[in-house]
């Protein structure tokens, strides 16, 4: 589990949009379309391993 107050000053690093938190699996930006993945307790915020996500899903896959 991440911080509420760690949560709230998260941006996606690509766009400095809002991150959608999807506990113990990825952060999402809906503004960019990107799945931020978190790996062994880590997210991972590097743009060029982040994943696309489809746009007909919830962003889970």
């Amino acid at each position: 589990m991440i911080d509420e107050k760690l949560l709230s000053i998260l941006v996606c690093p690509k766009c400095k949009g809002k991150l959608e938190y999807r506990e113990d699996e990825a952060f999402i930006c809906p503004s960019c379309g990107l799945k931020y993945e978190i790996r062994d307790g880590i997210p991972n915020f590097l743009i060029d391993e982040a994943e696309p996500i489809d746009a007909s899903s919830d962003g889970r896959d």
